[in-house]
């Protein structure tokens, strides 16, 4: 298991130019068909050509899933791999996947909040760097275009009170706090010197405080060199905001509350700078 700290070189797939062929998959559960046609009218209006995975629109099995991202993988044509389709079940197929091509055929995979596990199951296996969220008008700056992507400390969002100051740097990882704490112990890496990004839906005070509790306590927060806060939907807003400044208090790094994660795309597995006494956390494309 690397750290963040050891990736000199970190695999960053080509950026995305008109013309060229993406692909859509479901690792998490089978999407509607009506919302697999809008995206694709979407990403045609981009200028690319999209192809639908095998078993996207009917997968009944991991194998199937697993399938048609590694045929995605492994075609020399297929520049990025979109997830569309939700569901909790990225898991059964994180550490399944085909790695060693992702490595030396490095593709641009585009996935949300539901894929966190996948995103660090390529990082953790491949040093791949990837896209946190879907097709939208910030996914064509995060893919198209090879510049920093800076996002904005809103002071109205309800964990921006748990900012603190100072500045961090390190490589940006996490997502879901769920899958996170999921991944600990199997592919999970370490997250010694990153930032680490935390965001939540639909937990409650408790889950939330054994899932960082148990993160803490095993020792893979250790190292952290900052904390970038998201947001904590469904999530009881009172209790949680407290079990999150006692738990995330303890590791004195910077923390940066408030930021608009969920609501666009933006680069994970890259350098970033967390300033929290700027209020900004800028992340370094993911894309070359």
């Amino acid at each position: 298991m690397q750290s963040a700290s050891e990736y000199v070189y970190i695999v960053r797939p080509p950026r995305l130019r008109a013309g060229d062929q993406v692909r859509l998959v479901s690792p998490t559960g089978s999407p509607q068909r009506a919302d697999v046609e809008r995206t694709t009218q979407w990403l045609e209006g981009l200028g690319l050509k999209v192809s639908v995975g095998q078993h996207t629109l009917d997968a009944r099995s991991a194998e199937e899933r697993i399938g048609d991202i590694d045929e995605a993988l492994r075609d020399v044509s297929i520049k990025a791999i979109i997830a569309v389709g939700g569901g909790d079940y990225a898991h059964r197929i994180a550490d399944r996947l085909d790695f060693a091509t992702a490595a030396h055929l490095p593709t641009l995979l585009v996935a949300l909040r539901d894929c966190t596990i996948l995103h660090l199951a390529f990082w953790e296996r491949a040093g791949l760097s990837g896209i946190y969220g879907g097709p939208d008008r910030s996914f064509v700056a995060a893919a198209f275009d090879a510049e920093p992507t800076v996002l904005h400390r809103e002071p109205d969002s309800h964990t921006a009170e748990l900012t603190t100051t100072g500045r961090a740097t390190g490589v940006l990882l996490g997502g879901d706090q769920e899958q996170i704490a999921t991944a600990a112990g199997w592919i999970l890496p370490s997250l010694h010197q990153a930032i680490l990004l935390l965001e939540a839906r639909s937990l409650s005070a408790t889950q939330i405080d054994r899932q960082l509790t148990m993160l803490e306590r095993t020792g893979l927060l250790k190292g952290v060199s900052g904390v970038a806060l998201g947001r904590y939907v469904d999530c009881e807003p009172g209790p949680v905001l407290e079990v999150l400044r006692d738990r995330l208090g303890p590791l004195n790094v910077p923390i940066l509350g408030g930021l608009p994660t969920g609501q666009g795309a933006i680069p994970i597995g890259t350098p970033a700078v967390l300033d929290a006494d700027a209020g900004t956390l800028t992340i370094e494309p993911a894309v070359t």
